[in-house]
């Protein structure tokens, strides 16, 4: 069965409709146990189709993330349970040689600062004072989860770039920047959300796939650039 059929992945992409459509209509507490399902669903398509363990434990965490942020009051235990998410995409990347490509491309973490440092800047004076500290750092992560995917792999790297613009929303939410209760509000971080933990997913699966089929295994043990390119139009699913 190629990855593309799998029933995990068909039941992602209907929990996640299911989810946006009761999200949009408000059906509490129906929205949150859908949303609940989606990380789960994908983390078990990575396990079938045997994946990176590391991109399971951050699938995971985004699913504690995930339940946390729906109970009342712990709302800081959900995004410290999303920063390990943020720690172990990082910790993945920098594996599969992402630190030489970033120091490739400066350009990249530096355009990654310069629009963090301004999101934190605009939410800084709305945010409770038990916000300013883990903000901060809880943005630091998002920028390293976006510049070195997007340094390393394209598709990976959209993933990290809509998992901030999701997270800025939330934060611009808690701040009163933005009405945090509106509808669109809720859609928006949710599709952004689920694109992003979608398009890191299958773009680390895809590549890491890509490598054992070019006889180039990954071995911890060996300093590599990045993953190995492959002759034009060969894919793997």
């Amino acid at each position: 069965m190629s990855a593309v059929k799998s029933p995990w992945l068909i039941a992602f992409g209907i929990a996640s409709v299911v989810h946006l459509v009761l999200n949009g209509a408000g059906a509490d507490p129906w929205d949150s146990i859908t949303k609940c399902l989606v990380a789960p669903l994908l983390a078990a398509w990575v396990v079938e189709q045997k994946g990176p363990r590391l991109l399971v434990v951050a699938l995971v965490f985004c699913f504690l993330g995930d339940l946390f942020l729906e109970i009342e009051n712990l709302f800081i235990v959900g995004m410290a349970a999303f920063a390990v998410a943020h720690i172990t995409f990082i910790t993945f990347f920098v594996q599969r040689g992402g630190l030489d490509q970033l120091r490739r491309r400066p350009w990249i973490p530096i355009a990654y600062v310069i629009a963090a440092i301004g999101l934190v800047a605009w939410c800084w004076g709305g945010l409770e004072t038990d916000l300013k500290a883990p903000i901060p750092v809880y943005a630091a992560l998002l920028v390293g989860t976006a510049a070195i995917s997007l340094a390393t792999d394209l598709r990976a790297g959209i993933g990290g770039a809509l998992f901030l613009v999701s997270d800025g929303i939330i934060a611009l939410g808690e701040a009163d920047r933005i009405d945090q209760d509106a509808t669109a509000t809720g859609l928006a971080i949710m599709a952004l959300y689920i694109l992003a933990i979608f398009f890191l997913a299958t773009a680390i699966l895809q590549r890491e796939k890509r490598t054992v089929a070019a006889g180039s295994g990954f071995d911890p043990t060996i300093r590599t650039d990045c993953w190995p390119r492959l002759p034009a139009g060969k894919v793997t699913t």
